[in-house]
């Protein structure tokens, strides 16, 4: 048995570092968001929420040691 061939277009990485970092500004227009669900993998999007929360904590942990520091 073969799995017919989907129509709908697959989304890049960026497509996807995109919408999620809309979702991290909480600015998305409702025709962009509407487009996303179409295209996007829901593991895919999960993976890349989760590196930039990673990056983000890192990132203000590393500034609230340099002004600590020079404080």
């Amino acid at each position: 048995m073969t799995v017919p061939p989907s129509n709908k277009p697959k989304a890049t990485l960026w497509d996807t570092v995109k919408a999620v970092g809309w979702s991290f500004f909480g600015v998305r227009k409702n025709s962009a968001y509407q487009e996303d669900l179409g295209k996007l993998n829901p593991l895919h999007i999960i993976a890349v929420a989760f590196a930039a929360v990673i990056v983000f904590v890192v990132g203000l942990v590393l500034l609230v040691r340099y002004v600590v520091a020079t404080g």
